[in-house]
């Protein structure tokens, strides 16, 4: 199901104005300045990336394009910033590969648990035409994918509940994306699904109004989540991407060379995330055991079990069923 949002603030504008970026061209001549938003910290291995993004898009353009970041949410949540980009606010943006489910059902295979058998087979399918299909499949809701970054295997993390067997989910609030398929996968653990944006984790488990989440080991870092939830179970349900998007209005407004550039400092980003990742992971279990996290080996075949009726579900829709067939055979 396709669903198309609408800017739903005026103060988000403002903000933009604000922030001194009106307009897509730069101040300096006939520059362009593409505006990049994002909801994580500045010390996230992503940002990272988009960083060597935007420094790559503006070598390889001769500071012809320019890409501007803003980092921690500053323009809105994933939600917003996806509207503003629809609406024109925004050139670009890094989403989940989640968000995108209400946009075009191809990307909710990214959600379906389980769906990848390995981290090898994660990045086979990430690199293939598969994926690049997938990126097409919002241009008629107004944005192309560009290019995907790792965000690791999400597993479940709470206050103080190691989550071993899917009943320990049982009467337990979990922050999910707002995604129809992470919302029914917990369901169908046991426990019940709260979205909620990214941004309000930290304070939704202080106060109580939820009992856990389910991300990375860099949210417990990064996101400082450590702080209040000691207690991660490595389930690893899903492998979902974080995927760069680019309005399809600016990137028509680009010249041919100048889209060659961006698919080039997009590829290369990717490259360099790839390389800083694994030793942010293993960085941000080191960091959050010292702040007293515990963390927890799972059996993932109960898990796997419990999420079956999920994956029989996507089958009945032949579309679907034949990305996931095509994302099997590249096991």
């Amino acid at each position: 199901m396709k669903k198309i949002y609408l800017l739903s603030t005026v103060f988000l504008c403002s903000l933009l104005l604000l922030a001194g970026c009106g307009g897509s061209n730069g101040a300096s001549g006939d520059a362009k300045q593409l505006r990049l938003a994002h909801n994580l910290s500045e010390e996230h291995p992503v940002h990272k990336a988009l960083e060597n993004f935007s420094e790559g898009v503006e070598e390889k353009t001769n500071g012809e394009v320019t890409v501007k970041l803003f980092a921690n949410g500053v323009l809105g949540s994933e939600k917003e910033v996806l509207e503003q980009l629809q609406s024109g606010a925004v050139d670009m943006t890094k989403v989940s590969a989640g968000a995108l489910e209400s946009f075009a059902s191809e990307y909710s295979v990214f959600s379906l648990p389980y769906i990848f058998e390995s981290k090898e087979h994660y990045r086979t399918v990430m690199e293939s035409d598969v994926v690049q299909g997938i990126y097409q499949s919002t241009a008629d809701q107004g944005f192309l994918g560009l290019t995907y970054f790792d965000s690791g295997a999400r597993s479940f993390y709470t206050k103080d509940t190691p989550i071993q067997t899917p009943a320990d989910l049982a009467g337990l609030k979990i922050r999910v994306m707002d995604s129809p398929t992470a919302i029914q996968m917990v369901e169908l653990l046991g426990g019940t699904p709260t979205p909620m944006p990214y941004g309000e984790i930290y304070t939704a488990l202080q106060q109580g109004v939820v009992d856990g989440a389910e991300s990375n080991p860099t949210a417990l870092t990064t996101g400082k989540h450590g702080e209040v939830a000691k207690a991660f179970s490595f389930n690893e349900h899903t492998m979902i991407p974080d995927v760069a998007i680019i309005s399809q209005k600016t990137w028509d407004s680009l010249s041919d060379e100048h889209k060659v550039a961006l698919e080039e400092a997009a590829q290369e980003a990717t490259k360099y995330h790839t390389e800083i990742w694994n030793k942010a992971m293993d960085e941000a279990v080191t960091d959050a055991e010292e702040m007293g996290v515990e963390f927890y080996e799972v059996e993932k075949e109960p898990f796997i079990d419990a999420v079956q009726p999920l994956h029989d579900e996507f089958m009945k829709d032949e579309d679907i069923a034949q990305i996931i067939e095509d994302m099997k055979a590249l096991k």
